[in-house]
């Protein structure tokens, strides 16, 4: 997935149903509130609750770090 993906504005966690972040490389949607991310295959959101995976905190600094600019 792409940052400008207009799916990104109506998809959201299958679990509290709040909004969800791509992460810097597009391979996975984070829900912040959970800290859960759920991986993004073959351009694809995988967004049954099995498919989430807690996030650990070494995970989540480099997802709360932003992209290095080009």
């Amino acid at each position: 997935m792409r940052p400008d993906d207009p799916l990104l504005k109506i998809l959201v966690c299958p679990l509290d149903k709040g909004p969800l972040i791509l992460d810097g490389q597009g391979s996975a949607l984070y829900n912040p509130r959970l800290r859960r991310r759920y991986p993004v295959i073959d351009g694809i959101p995988q967004l049954l609750p099995a498919s989430g995976e807690p996030v650990t905190d070494t995970e989540l600094a480099a997802l709360s770090t932003p992209p290095p600019a080009h």
